[in-house]
C-alpha cells in the first residue's frame, strides 16, 4: 500500500495543487480536500473535461502514499476527495484522521 502511486494535478504557474472546496454547514471556516486520482490518465480526462482551457497550465505529478500524507500536513488540507469518475465527476472524500 506505500508504494501505490497516486496521481494529482499540480498548477504550473504557482504550483498550488487542485483541490475542492466544501462550506460545511455547521463550521464557518471552508474545508479545502485534495483531489486525488488512482490513476494519470483519469487526471488527464478530468483535465481536458472540465479545464481544458488551463491544460497548458496544469501537470499531472504522482505522489506516492507517505508523500500524500505530508503534502496533506504542509498545505493543511482536510483530506482527500478521490476521483472516482473524472468525466462526471464523482468524488468520495475523505477527511484525514
Amino acid at each position: 500500500m506505500l508504494s501505490q502511486a497516486n496521481y494529482l494535478i499540480r498548477s504550473k504557474i504557482d504550483g498550488k495543487y487542485l483541490v475542492a472546496r466544501l462550506q460545511p454547514e455547521k463550521q464557518q471556516k471552508e474545508a479545502n480536500y485534495l483531489l486525488l486520482f488512482r490513476e494519470d490518465y483519469e487526471a488527464l480526462s478530468y483535465i481536458n473535461t472540465h479545464g481544458a482551457n488551463l491544460r497548458d497550465r496544469l501537470t499531472v505529478e504522482s505522489v506516492s502514499s507517505v508523500q500524500l500524507k505530508s503534502i496533506l500536513q504542509r498545505w493543511g488540507y482536510e483530506g482527500v476527495g478521490l476521483v472516482e469518475d473524472p468525466l462526471v465527476p464523482q468524488i468520495k472524500f475523505m477527511s484525514q484522521a
